[in-house]
């Protein structure tokens, strides 16, 4: 158990090392690989949404996705099963990236923000705790979506196949792949690289079970501090690098895609932590399961991709101005959902 611990460390400190870096190679600042902002520039770049600021294929997510999977492959973890509410948990994905768009991050970026001496990075993981701790509630009261059956292999293989395809997307640059010439989108490092960070995130997540949620859920539902370690480890990582680099910038005012309406902040990640926790996990983990065989994980990334695409075309999602015409509604109407999910499919319901 010691040597998974320290294992959980390492992996969480080169993941955050790795994520810091990517931001003086090109990427955005403070996001270095944000999971859920990464899956909306991919949304965008399939012309799902047609906010032109957030279009880009990004191949970290295909190389997390790829390296879990030769990973799950060659430690024989990869395993086919699904069918265990997929609807459900579709609508859970799309309102957890409603609820990361408000905030305009993952439970990932709000560590890498707050590394980088983003103060609303503590509001949002405030948010994400909360959340997590509601869903507890729910756990306690034998919130479950039912068990997932095997199926056949070949099933398993249409997540890492998509990815492949988006991978070949990338390379060839198509005509009908959108991509953005100012905003976050138009950040990004070299392909070669981005897709080899990605494949070495992917193979530590899915040795690790890395979960940006999944973390604090155990902390406080088991006192289990393995996965929280590898949070830790991760903000630490992102720290040092950030130090060495001179950009950490201290304060809530004038942060790199970020805004100050604090409430709005909690209330999102708070959404996020919620549907992540009823999940299962965080979309870095929902990746990496979908890797594996995990079909009602892939359905979640469709969720998540949904989610990014009603965002931007409905003016859900929030800008360094501030939050969307209509985020303060979504964001009400996703609390009120999940809840309802985790109160009416418990045991005790």
């Amino acid at each position: 158990m010691r040597n998974l611990r320290i294992f959980m460390i390492v992996a969480g400190f080169v993941v955050g090392v790795l994520a810091a870096l990517m931001t003086i190679f090109g990427n955005p600042a403070n996001m270095g690989v944000c999971v859920a902002c990464f899956y909306r520039d991919i949304t965008g770049a399939l012309g799902f949404h047609r906010a032109e600021v957030v279009q880009y294929l990004r191949p970290e997510i295909m190389g997390i996705a790829l390296g879990a999977f030769i990973s799950a492959l060659l430690f024989r973890d990869y395993r086919v099963r699904g069918g265990s509410n997929s609807l459900i948990r579709f609508f859970l994905g799309m309102f957890f990236m409603i609820g990361a768009l408000v905030f305009l991050g993952c439970p990932v970026r709000a560590i890498l923000r707050l590394a980088g001496g983003d103060l609303n990075g503590i509001t949002g993981l405030l948010g994400v705790v909360v959340g997590a701790v509601i869903g507890i509630y729910f756990l306690k009261r034998g919130f479950n979506l039912g068990r997932a059956t095997s199926s056949k292999k070949a099933v398993g293989l249409l997540m890492p196949l998509m990815m492949l395809g988006l991978l070949l997307f990338a390379i060839g640059n198509p005509r009908f792949i959108f991509s953005s010439t100012q905003g976050p989108g138009s950040m990004y490092a070299a392909l070669g690289l981005s897709l080899v960070v990605g494949l070495i995130i992917g193979v530590l997540a899915q040795r690790t079970r890395m979960c940006f949620v999944g973390g604090w859920r155990d902390l406080f539902l088991v006192k289990d501090t393995y996965l929280f370690s590898g949070i830790a480890a991760c903000f630490v990582g992102a720290l040092i690098v950030n130090l060495v680099a001179g950009s950490v910038k201290v304060g809530f005012v004038d942060q790199p895609v970020a805004h100050t309406m604090h409430l709005w902040n909690f209330l999102g990640m708070f959404l996020a932590g919620l549907t992540a926790t009823l999940l299962g996990g965080c979309p870095l983990r929902q990746t990496i399961l979908a890797s594996e065989g995990d079909t009602d994980a892939g359905i979640t990334i469709l969720g998540l991709i949904a989610g990014a695409a009603v965002s931007h075309n409905f003016l859900l999602a929030s800008s360094a101005k501030g939050i969307g015409v209509f985020s303060a509604t979504a964001v009400i109407i996703g609390i009120i959902f999940t809840c309802s999910i985790g109160f009416f499919m418990s045991e005790e319901a």
